[in-house]
């Protein structure tokens, strides 16, 4: 599949990698996706530029409709790290978060990988069956769990525990 611009039918959205020129609006519509934290609009327009090849995002009528940050762990090069998952409300209930990610794992800048990690919190169910589907499409029961943000010892009680969620891909 030709992710660089590809209409997916089942949604009716354009994916592609991000451009710079998108760092605003991904910025806008994680806004728009509570529970997720929110960065910087800088963050976003870095991500967008430095980690297209494994970003992805959805848009229709050009409105950015879905966004999924992710980036290869610089010490293991065969595990692309999954930070955010946004999609709009418009969007929901449609396997766009799946379609998104899966045209993440079939382009270029995911050669090689062989395992996805991911960390959520305890409360975000889309999250959990996002990534507990991909699981047991691999054939995994369930992916390996760990804290690995503690909720009072690096959040300061200010944030839900991260739980990391590690998926070994076939």
């Amino acid at each position: 599949m030709d992710t660089d611009t590809t209409r997916v039918q089942a949604t009716q959205s354009l994916l592609r990698h991000p451009t710079a020129t998108d760092g605003m609006a991904v910025h806008r519509l994680i806004a728009r996706c509570a529970p997720l934290d929110t960065n910087s609009a800088y963050c976003n327009l870095l991500q967008c530029l430095h980690f297209a090849d494994t970003c992805m995002l959805a848009e229709d009528a050009g409105q950015v409709l879905g966004f999924i940050s992710a980036y290869r762990k610089p010490a293991e090069p065969d595990t692309l790290f999954v930070w955010q998952v946004a999609i709009d409300e418009r969007a929901r209930g449609k396997r766009l978060a799946r379609t998104l990610l899966d045209a993440i794992l079939s382009s270029p800048g995911a050669e090689g990988v062989k395992v996805i990690e991911t960390t959520i919190t305890a409360d975000n169910a889309a999250s959990w069956a996002l990534f507990e589907g991909v699981a047991r499409d691999k054939g995994q029961d369930k992916g390996e769990r760990h804290v690995l943000f503690d909720q009072v010892r690096h959040f300061g009680g200010q944030h839900g525990s991260e739980i990391l969620y590690r998926i070994t891909l076939g």
